[in-house]
């Protein structure tokens, strides 16, 4: 045994550095898409990010800052290396858990454990480990700083530690192993909630080591004991301790008169001492479940504590400062994610459940210093929708709280008919709402919820996978498949055979071996040690269907959300080791033990594990991969001198907090999300000053922006004349107290007297500062009139306004996107595209497309020809993924609406110089040419390229081709379904005809017009 113990050590660690190896071989140098700007921004400088929070990963992100030793340019490196080491470091754990579960199923004794068996069980902990280690959604997260990598390290460590005090239960001070257990759940709250999903598997594992003679009652009474432990921790422990620490402050400060915070001092004095009295008490008599339990709690308590640097710096006001959980009160709101709102899970309504009454939530309380209490802001009364139980259900999937967006799309995967039921309205009338039944609200669960956003995944991950773009429900969008054509078709149809499924990067063909591996690994394990196979299988499912179950998904998520069930997937892995074992101790019967060993170790290892890595690679090497990054810096290098900039998601958000925080690129731009500005604390943040950038120029005091404050602002119609109002007369009659009205909501509000408003301009004003060139001054317009269409604003509505009002033309303002703020400050043909940004100028766009904006040429060009970074997407060996793919939309639009631009302004040079561009950063190899590139071709005529132009088409051409031939594949169903795409294939190449005739090139016309002519023959044969 100690031999072996050296040897599964040794293999252990050698597992380790091919991952280490693997990761940092595939590793993002810099920030990513999505979260992962904040992440490394917040961990850089220790801020505060979005709720529950992750202060744990920020205190070790931070560390592993440092080792950038001052090259902010390698701070997210550093960070995304964290996350390959915590992943390197899973597979290490999770290699020896494949171990002992191994020798478990071999009946292994002390003395008994030959040679050839120790090669088993190391063989199948390799295979097992590595085939984790490629795994698709694992891998994802294994390269950047994001935390389910960590997440997933602390499920693996978790788990083996249980295993380790399994091994010594009977030892003494074994307890030891679960007083680690605790504290390891305490500190992973400060990652993420998944590793909580552990306990029912460690629950069995006490309780079969001790308890070794099964029985129904005693299985049945430690899974209701895990399910109350694990709520217990979610519900009590991580919001109950906040939560009591809230009700000491408001006691201690309203009631008792005592300083902010003293209450909240008192409730851990009182914790602490009531633990240590614990303690004493157990010790004293000898009470040794409830003394470890208590220091279980304690051990918990200890790692949960990481959340104070939270409040901490908060308080310190960081630019960024989410949610600003300053105090116990506000912490709770973050914790319980408040901004995101909540769904139903054991009982609750449908999507087009009507609302019979509202009841009550928790008021709103703040600091006022002035008066040394916390004061109500908001009673939040009336705030929450109850249902009448006509139209709820038990075990709610199909639930909305944005139905005009869902709807349809729970129709079409349940099938809904539904049962129709006639309610009375409040208002006297009567209504029909057809209440889905109960068994389409099951078909909804396992046909989305269920496969789509699980299955899908799990088969990604072992089976292979179609390509990497996200549809809502497509079957050939995200689909997974096996690569073996027979049964791909048989379930795809010809669809397993899409054009661009085959060129696309995450293309992965396992042909179900991974798959098959794990149940042989299964079967084997249920056979062979059925108690330990419940263990795993409860892993299996609480990190998988039961996060499903939890998250009540709805249709259109705005990514795919696989790396949720990372754990789940682990947990797979160890049956695809066990299954290695299997197959090699069942070949062993046949020939020499250590050949069957060997051979079964390289066919495994080369089938599961190599064929998973060689098929993967290039989709996950994003080692040159710096989109996020650069896209970012093109972003605020668009902006003139200390600017506003409104952004809208986290992708034009994330990467450009990490550039200013991380890089200190263009600190003296604001950057303003408008959906976070929805929130008091981040228009408090606006109006603060943040390195280069001076506070947002506000009409409206802090305190009228305050929580409860302002959060609806009514608009009413009182212009009786119709005249427009100067925008900021309508502010500052809001900014009024003395204005409020009881407008029969139950309280005194503020509201908008007027729809119509008008943004003065002073024209020599603007000149002056540069916001119009010189060229345009001409063109100044003396006022800027505009409706608002809204009837209800929120206060990112109101904090625009007050902004335009204030602002007076003083600082430049730009927008992401101009139509993402519309139904306020409907503007749009103000908006000049600026490279990647729009300026609101006070003259009219002169290139304006409805919600688009206008272009300015000439700063357009230089921004995007000369000052612009791509990402390296252009290279032949960088994978475009599906978020760069999407993200390059809008700068590719940009490329051909300024070449337009140019060529209207008869410049044609330039508008060349921008299509070369367009085409050297965008090439068709890596963004397929499709219809919205023909202009491209047509304005490379215009400019007299007519190679550019021959090039674009031919390209364009070919790709359709393709398409229409495989079209033409299909058989019924599937030709019909298609037969529409079909049609507006053949319709791009008939445009592309007459582009070519029109522009005379006689050639490409000819071979494009008999290929046409040849393909509507054939539609006409079978259309006889």
């Amino acid at each position: 045994m100690k031999d072996f113990k050296f040897l599964n050590n040794v293999t252990g660690w050698v597992v380790f550095l091919i991952a280490t190896l693997v990761y940092f071989m595939t590793l993002e140098p810099t920030a990513s898409w999505w979260d992962c700007g904040e992440y490394i921004a917040t961990a850089y400088k220790l801020q505060v990010g979005h709720p529950p929070g992750a202060p744990l990963f920020q205190l070790l992100g931070r560390f592993f800052s440092l080792f950038a030793f001052g090259n902010t340019a390698n701070v997210a490196m550093m960070i995304n290396a964290m996350s390959a080491l915590s992943s390197s470091f899973t597979v290490l754990f999770l290699f020896w858990i494949i171990t002992m579960l191994a020798k478990k199923a071999l009946h292994i004794k002390a003395n008994s454990f030959s040679f050839d068996q120790q090669l088993m069980v190391l063989a199948a902990g390799v295979v097992g480990a590595l085939a984790y280690t490629f795994s698709d959604s694992f891998w994802f997260s294994a390269v950047e700083g994001e935390v389910y990598a960590m997440s997933a390290f602390f499920t693996a460590l978790t788990f083996w530690a249980i295993l380790k005090w399994e091994a010594v239960a009977d030892l003494p001070h074994a307890s030891r192993w679960l007083l680690f257990i605790s504290y390891l759940i305490g500190l992973t709250i400060g990652v993420h909630l998944l590793n909580l999903l552990t306990i029912p598997a460690i629950a069995y594992i006490i309780y079969y080591k001790k308890y070794p003679e099964f029985s129904w009652k005693g299985f049945f009474i430690t899974g209701a004991l895990s399910i109350l432990v694990l709520s217990f921790i979610m519900y009590v422990i991580i919001p109950g301790t906040v939560k009591l620490a809230g009700n000491f402050e408001l006691f201690f400060v309203n009631s008792l008169g005592m300083p902010f915070n003293s209450g909240t001092v008192v409730f851990f004095v009182l914790l602490i001492g009531l633990i240590v009295f614990g303690l004493h008490y157990t010790v004293k008599h000898k009470h040794a479940m409830a003394n470890l339990i208590i220091l279980g709690f304690t051990f918990i308590l200890i790692g949960y504590s990481s959340f104070f640097i939270l409040v901490i710096r908060a308080n310190a006001n960081t630019p960024i400062n989410e949610n600003d959980p300053k105090d116990a009160i506000s912490l709770l709101s973050y914790l319980n994610r408040e901004q995101y709102g909540s769904w139903p899970l054991l009982k609750g309504e449908y999507f087009n459940s009507p609302i019979k009454e509202y009841g009550d939530r928790s008021p709103i309380y703040i600091k006022d210093y002035k008066k040394g209490e916390y004061i109500i802001t908001d009673e939040r009364k009336n705030t929450v929708p109850i249902y009448d139980d006509r139209f709820t259900t038990i075990f709610p999937r199909m639930w909305s709280n944005q139905k005009p967006i869902h709807e349809q799309d729970y129709k079409e995967w349940a099938d809904i008919k539904g049962v129709p039921i006639t309610y009375t309205k409040p208002d006297g009338t009567k209504e029909t709402v057809i209440k889905p039944t109960f068994g389409e609200n099951l078909k909804f669960f396992f046909r989305y919820q269920v496969g789509h956003m699980y299955l899908r995944y799990f088969l990604w991950n072992f089976s292979g996978r179609q390509n990497d773009i996200e549809g809502h429900g497509s079957i050939t969008d995200g689909n997974w498949i096996t690569g073996i054509n027979a049964l791909d078709r048989m379930r795809l149809g010809n669809q397993a055979d899409l054009p661009h499924s085959k060129q696309n990067p995450a293309n992965n063909k396992f042909y179900l071996l991974p798959l098959l591996l794990g149940l042989i690994g299964f079967f084997f394990h249920i056979n062979r040690d059925g108690k330990n196979a419940w263990v795993v299988g409860l892993l299996f499912l609480m990190t998988g269907l039961a996060i499903v179950v939890y998250l009540n998904q709805q249709p259109h998520q705005p990514r795919e959300r696989d790396y949720a069930y990372a754990g789940s997937f682990m947990a797979y892995t160890i049956w695809i080791g066990l299954g290695t074992l299997a197959i090699a101790r069942q070949l062993a019967q046949l020939m020499n033990k250590k050949l069957a060993v060997g051979i079964t170790f390289v066919a495994t290892l080369l089938l599961v594990p190599g064929l998973m890595a060689t098929e993967g690679w290039d989709d996950h090497d994003r080692s040159g991969k710096t989109a996020a990054r650069d896209y970012a810096i093109n972003y605020l290098n668009s902006c003139a001198p200390n600017a506003i900039l409104f952004t809208n998601g986290d992708n034009d958000t994330f990467p450009l907090w990490y550039a200013q925080e991380v890089e200190g690129i263009r600190p003296d731009v604001r950057v303003v999300n408008y959906m976070l500005s929805g929130g008091a604390w981040y228009v408090h943040q606006l109006q603060r000053k943040v390195y280069d950038s001076d506070p947002l120029p506000l009409t409206l005091r802090p305190d009228q922006y305050d929580k409860g404050i302002n959060d609806v602002v009514p608009v009413m119609d009182m212009n009786a004349r119709g005249v427009y109002v100067p925008v900021k007369d309508a502010v500052d009659f809001i900014a009024n107290d003395k204005n409020k009205r009881d407008l029969g909501m139950g309280q005194k509000l503020a509201f908008l007297p007027v729809k119509k408003l008008r943004i003065p301009v002073d024209s020599a004003k603007v000149v002056d500062n540069g916001t119009v060139p010189l060229d345009k001054a001409g063109e100044v317009v003396d006022q800027i009139d505009f409706d608002v269409k809204k009837r209800l604003l929120y206060k990112n509505d109101l904090m625009l306004l007050d902004l335009i009002a204030s602002n007076n033309w003083e600082r430049p303002v730009y927008f992401a996107n101009p139509s993402s703020v519309s139904d306020v400050l409907d503007v749009d043909d103000y908006c000049h595209l600026e490279g990647f940004v729009y300026r609101l100028k006070p003259y009219k766009a002169d290139h304006y497309i409805r919600r688009l904006g206008g272009i300015d040429a000439d700063t357009s060009f230089k921004i995007l020809t000369e000052n612009c970074q791509w990402g390296n997407l252009e290279k032949p060996d960088i994978a475009v993924d599906r978020e760069s793919m999407r993200n390059s939309i809008i700068p590719k639009q940009n490329f051909m609406r300024i070449a337009e631009a140019l060529i209207k302004e008869n410049k044609p040079e330039q508008a060349k110089a921008v299509l070369d561009t367009c085409i050297y950063y965008f090439p068709d190899e890596k963004f397929p040419f499709d219809y919205f590139l023909s202009s491209v071709a047509d304005m490379y005529y215009h400019v007299r390229d007519t190679a550019g132009g021959d090039y674009v088409v031919e390209r364009i051409f070919n790709n359709y081709a393709d398409e229409v031939d495989y079209y033409h594949s299909l058989k019924e169903p599937f030709f019909e379904l298609y037969f529409q795409d079909m049609q507006r294939s053949l319709g791009t190449v008939q445009n592309l005809v007459q582009m070519t005739e029109r522009n005379k090139r006689s050639a490409l016309n000819e071979k494009m017009n008999a290929w046409l002519d040849e393909e509507i023959a054939r539609l006409s044969v079978m259309g006889q």
